[in-house]
């Protein structure tokens, strides 16, 4: 790697750490203090603890937890890099740091890739932090894929909230080149990352610091939060930190979030510790309370970590205590006491994630507070409005989606209004250039004469095929100026072009109506069981003694869940085991199931699959062969597309694999099962990187699919499906004559066979009739 040692030439700088002081328990005079990071930062550097509860020596090693993070581009949200090219040769980056986080040394690792045109002027890049100068890089290209820069950065001039920005030192001469678009680019690749090392502040026990320090949102890289229980997990323990998780998956959003799950032992970190009254875990004896609790504790293995105990007698008491946390906590003490409250139950469709289908939305409702429907200048950014949707949404073939923009250029006469659009995208598909004035002959007859033929009114309507369950609507104003434009209109940044706040999408004339089971469902919005987002009418099933892995599996997917959905899983059942009778069975009526298991989990794979298309025998899974009569039901409904073989030689020809069968529930037939399985627990734990890759989730479909190491993702469809959603009775008429021809025409031709012969006989018997007249009916001569 080439290393550019970047002098760098600054005054007294005054930039303290202001965003970790207003956190720290300790004097913020300390701070000038602090040492450099020991060693390499691994765990045998640390100084050795002090005992328990010795306040002073505590306080001593409080700023010396050495940590060490790295933060990418791509993690920044530029996941295809930034790219400087033409017009718009200067761009920057926003990047935050946790609030407990003090920096003691930054580094930038910066990968380019750089055109060779621009290259041949021998120009440069000049780098700024926070609006102070970090340094110069020469330009220069290669035949390599990028070339490596290392700069070192002041760690004074790292703060909570930064600006990092790139700017090509003769930009404004390259400006007035016309064709600077193509020639002139550089791109910063996503993999450019800046690695910072620094210090851990104990942010203090009071309740109202959370949920830092577990999680914070000024944390831009994956967040982890340790998940403790004692020796004896129980369902209701399971069923809290579900609620926990699929709350904490709502905070960190895109970022994403795991849970490693330990039993009678203490994270090295911090963690959230759900036990009863009085239990020991690890040697820390969790206090004796009457009713649901939340105590945050200093962690025993290392007190600048933390414990949030949350503690209840019983299983409701877990959940009350659970759903306090996911609640704002104006608690300056580190314990309190939770009341009854009544937990509020969702509705069908009603996640405050997706968008509404009851009336048309206006795209300014979808924008983040920070996000404005106006640009400035000829280059900028696309605008780009992100909602989510119900994944089930279900129009009828040719029917559309309609878009209503209104939207303004700027009025300036050196814009060469023939050339400039409007370019609007949906999921990277390009849909449609929107002229600046209106398109034909009249318009453009009276346009000539001075007329006003403006266009900024227009109704796009899009296929519901190019709506997913995450999706991003972009709108680029694409401004070309005159040939004889002069070179200073370029960089008029006063000029604004805009969409109007009463522009809007509308949704409300589509029904939800799916074929299930279907994967695609489940990875993108965990539908069908976030229908009711609070999982009201799900059950979590794990197997009778589940391992650690599985229950991480399942507090992974509640957290995938509740990012999806807005909403924390309060009304959640955790079940171990299949049930045979009783309550239990009787929920299973009348909810859907997700399961997490592994092939070691025998007897329960075998219980949950029993009527089901797979098989279990030993620790292999295959697909059971079908009957003559489930053949002939597939080939009389038109399903001639399963791949029942091809999926249980898949199978049987890999040792290790992970990933989701889904079928239909045996124990209500308009609810579905889907399982998360994986030959072990080793296996079961990759999952969760799997499901980061955007391969991988676009590669999930139909009601089986597999992951290896060696082929990806592979996937199949070996069951029936079923109709399921909102449709009147006689729409599904009309659906399942679209859906089964093979049948329709079978009817159709028995009806006509039917109809023929009655046909036939009647005739023949006119004909005899009238050839005879003089025989009656019965034949006999009159």
């Amino acid at each position: 790697m080439k290393k550019l040692l970047a002098v760098l030439c600054f005054g007294i700088v005054t930039l303290g750490h202001a965003h970790a002081a207003d956190n720290v328990t300790q004097d913020s005079s300390a701070l000038s203090q602090i040492p450099p990071p020991a060693g390499t930062g691994q765990a045998g550097d640390l100084p050795p603890l002090p005992p328990i509860g010795d306040a002073q020596s505590t306080a001593t090693i409080l700023l010396n937890q050495p940590l060490a993070s790295t933060i990418s581009v791509a993690q920044m949200g530029q996941t295809n890099g930034i790219l400087l090219t033409g017009g718009q040769l200067q761009s920057g980056i926003v990047f935050t740091l946790p609030a407990d986080e003090v920096i003691t040394n930054a580094h930038l690792n910066l990968s380019l890739k750089v055109s060779k045109a621009l290259a041949a002027r021998n120009t440069s890049m000049q780098l700024m932090l926070n609006g102070q100068p970090l340094g110069t890089l020469p330009l220069s290209a290669s035949d390599s894929a990028s070339e490596e820069y290392q700069l070192d950065i002041p760690a004074a001039m790292v703060v909570s909230s930064n600006n990092l920005s790139f700017k090509i030192n003769d930009a404004d001469q390259l400006l007035c080149e016309r064709d600077s678009d193509s020639q002139y680019q550089v791109t910063i690749l996503p993999e450019t990352t800046l690695a910072l090392e620094g210090q851990q502040l104990n942010t203090g026990n009071k309740l109202r610091n959370f949920p830092r320090p577990f999680i914070d949102r000024q944390r831009m890289t994956p967040s982890s939060v340790a998940m403790v229980f004692g020796s004896e997990v129980t369902p209701g323990e399971v069923s809290a930190a579900a609620t926990l998780s699929s709350w904490m998956g709502i905070q960190t959003d895109y970022r994403g979030i795991n849970f490693p799950v330990l039993r009678n032992e203490m994270p090295e970190k911090n963690g959230i510790v759900f036990a009863r009254p009085g239990e020991i875990i690890a040697g820390l004896t969790v206090p004796q309370v009457k009713g649901p609790t939340l105590q945050m504790v200093d962690n025993p293995v290392n007190p600048v970590y933390k414990l949030m105990l949350v503690i209840g007698n019983s299983d409701d008491e877990l959940r009350q205590a659970a759903w306090r946390l996911t609640q704002p906590l104006s608690v300056d003490s580190d314990s309190l006491s939770v009341a009854s409250q009544s937990i509020p139950m969702s509705k069908a469709y009603d996640a405050p994630r997706w968008i509404n289908t009851d009336r048309p939305v206006r795209l300014s409702d979808l924008l983040r507070k920070d996000q404005s429907l106006t640009t400035t200048g000829i280059w900028h950014d696309a605008l780009r409005v992100n909602f989510r949707a119900a994944p089930d949404l279900f129009l009828w073939d040719g029917e559309t989606v309609p878009v209503q923009l209104n939207y303004r250029f700027p009025a300036e006469s050196w814009i060469d209004e023939e050339k400039s659009f409007l370019n609007v995208g949906l999921n990277g598909t390009f849909l449609r250039n929107l002229t600046v004035n209106k398109v034909g002959l009249l318009e453009n007859i009276w346009h000539r004469l001075g007329g006003d033929a403006r266009q900024e009114k227009y109704t796009l309507k899009f296929d519901p095929y190019l709506i997913y369950g995450d999706n991003q609507l972009q709108l680029y104003f694409n401004i070309k100026p005159k040939a004889s434009a002069p070179c200073s209109v370029l960089t008029n940044n006063n000029i604004k072009s805009r969409i109007e706040d009463d522009s809007w999408i509308d949704l409300s004339h589509t029904r939800h109506f799916s074929l299930l089971p279907n994967l695609s469902y489940f990875v993108g919005a965990s539908f069908p069981f976030s229908r009711f987002a609070d999982y009201s009418q799900t059950v979590l099933m794990l197997p009778a003694a589940p391992s650690n892995a599985e229950i991480g599996a399942l507090l992974d997917m509640a957290g995938r869940s509740g990012n999806a959905t807005g909403v924390a899983l309060s009304h959640n059942s955790v079940m171990f085991g299949v049930p045979q009778s009783g309550a239990q069975l009787e929920r299973l009526r009348n909810s859907d199931v997700l399961a997490i298991s592994t092939l070691a989990q025998g007897e329960f794979n075998q219980a949950l699959l029993q009527h089901s298309p797979f098989d279990v025998n030993g620790r292999t899974l295959g697909v059971k062969e079908p009957t003559l009569l489930d053949n002939l039901r597939g080939w009389l409904s038109g399903d001639w597309n399963r791949q029942v073989m091809d999926a249980d030689r898949y199978f049987s020809s890999n040792e290790d694999w992970r990933g989701f069968v889904s079928y239909r529930s045996p124990w209500s037939g308009s609810r579905v099962v889907v399982m998360t399985i994986a030959t072990d627990d080793a296996q079961l734990a990759r999952l969760h990187d799997d499901l980061k890759l955007q391969r991988i989730n676009a590669g999930i479909r139909g009601d089986t699919a597999i992951i290896t190491d060696e082929n990806g993702i592979r996937s199949f469809r070996v069951g029936a499906q079923f109709p399921n959603g909102e449709m009147p009775w006689y729409m599904m008429v009309v659906w399942y004559a679209n859906q089964h021809a093979v049948v329709l025409a079978l009817i159709a031709l028995l009806i006509s066979v039917i109809v023929g012969l009655s046909t036939f006989v009647l005739l023949k018997h006119h004909a005899w009739k009238r050839l005879n007249p003089q025989h009656d009916h019965s034949g006999e001569k009159k």
